[in-house]
């Protein structure tokens, strides 16, 4: 694959960068088929949230380029092959894991209108809709502005500059792998779809890591590479399906037991390593302390922000006060990820869970320092539900610099969850 050359050709022709509804995380569709049965009316507000101030999209970005990019996305459809794939495959060791009528009206889906206004230097794109639809917005919006900003910075690059730069990008991921590949027992799947540098260069870095890690590599949660490379197609939930159910809970007390309900629900249709548990929306510890028994059981947790061994003693502290043995249970760890921090949990938790990672914008965005003025380095940008049924939605996180929500209702959400002094951690990406 001549990535350099196809980069150099977007100067010159329109290039969609989007091209398939299933150029999204696997997680979406499992929790876009849990939303479809239990809120299929439910209205949702998502919005691009840009965490790095000091990116000027709108100034790097130009606007028509962006609404083509976006309209070319609401003209997909479902494939057969596409369809084929999901109705047939088996997913976590289960068949017909996306039930009949979900796919029937998945297959018909096309997604919903989009609003795009420049503020500033930065843009306002939001999505507003039925939940099951606006939600599939959520990785292709991220994806392409994106990869509209890495094409902005390389649009001046020459063919031998580019082909330099590549072939310097390349080695450092293919040095990431060899790194890896001396940890023992190492699980590691490619979580970098939302932040990535581009499609090609995530599907390189994901073949890369097939070859450079062998079995230590389980995955990716991009569907569309897992489709087209035969892989394991990785992912559960996010912190979007307790953000919105606890929005549309009515009083403190269902406030409290919003998060509870969620996996109440989840696992109605979900079993074995799809029963993962992300805690971290309201607080880690005080979600441990308040869960109900049967939540101990279930297979593991996900430790998405706050100081991750932090987080993972709580959990291994929680299941041995609930009678569990930590090394049946699962960790993934998937926040902020490279080869030095990957390196240290593994050291630090390998035999006391059964530790694995979900490597997401290091792995395929890695791009500092390549660029004059670091002008690849990747940064934060999010899409998330803000509304439901017209009220606010709310995160608090582990780490204070991800929280979002209207002042009052933080407050009220912290009162709530007994969310005490939290440390500020640098949001990398």
């Amino acid at each position: 694959m001549d990535i350099a050359s196809r980069v150099y050709n977007h100067q010159w022709k329109i290039d969609p960068i989007v091209r398939s509804l299933i150029d999204t995380d696997f997680y979406k569709l499992l929790m876009c088929q849990s939303v479809f049965r239990t809120h299929p009316t439910t209205q949702v507000t998502f919005s691009l949230i840009n965490r790095t101030a000091s990116v000027p999209l709108a100034k790097l970005i130009d606007e028509g380029e962006l609404r083509e990019q976006l309209d070319h996305i609401r003209t997909l459809s479902l494939t057969r092959g596409e369809s084929t794939w999901m109705r047939g495959n088996t997913f976590y060791g289960t068949r017909n894991m996306f039930r009949a009528d979900f796919m029937e009206w998945f297959e018909g889906l096309r997604l919903p209108p989009y609003h795009l206004e420049r503020v500033g230097d930065q843009y306002e794109l939001t999505f507003e809709g039925t939940w099951a639809e606006v939600m599939l917005w959520e990785v292709p919006a991220l994806a392409v502005i994106m990869e509209l900003r890495s094409r902005a910075v390389l649009r001046d690059m020459g063919r031998f500059e580019l082909e330099v730069l590549y072939a310097r990008a390349m080695t450092r991921v293919w040095d990431k792998a060899l790194a890896l590949r001396a940890l023992p027992g190492l699980k590691l799947a490619d979580f970098g779809t939302r932040r990535r540098h581009g499609f090609l260069w995530q599907d390189w870095c994901v073949q890369a890591m097939v070859e450079g890690l062998g079995e230590a590599f389980v995955g990716t949660s991009n569907c569309l590479i897992a489709k087209n490379r035969d892989l394991e197609a990785i992912g559960t939930n996010a912190h979007e399906l307790p953000m919105v159910y606890a929005a549309l809970a009515e009083g403190d007390a269902a406030l409290a037991a919003a998060p509870y309900q969620v996996l109440a629900d989840w696992q109605e249709e979900h079993s074995g390593n799809l029963r993962i548990i992300l805690p971290d929306t309201y607080g880690t510890k005080g979600f441990l302390e308040r869960a109900p028994d049967w939540l101990a059981g279930w297979t593991g947790i996900r430790v998405d922000s706050g100081a991750p061994v932090a987080a993972a003693e709580t959990a291994i502290a929680w299941w041995q006060e609930r009678g569990e043995d930590p090394r049946e249970k699962m960790v993934i760890f998937s926040d902020g990820l490279d080869v030095d921090e990957i390196t240290r949990l593994h050291g630090l938790f390998s035999g006391r869970v059964r530790v694995s990672f979900g490597w997401g914008t290091l792995l395929t965005n890695d791009f500092r320092g390549l660029a004059a003025e670091d002008a690849l380095a990747p940064f934060s940008l999010v899409c998330k539900a803000v509304a439901a049924d017209g009220h606010p939605t709310v995160k608090l996180s582990d780490n204070p610099a991800k929280a979002m929500g209207p002042e009052g209702e933080v407050e009220r959400y912290r009162r709530v969850f007994g969310v005490g002094e939290q440390r500020v951690r640098e949001v990398v990406v």
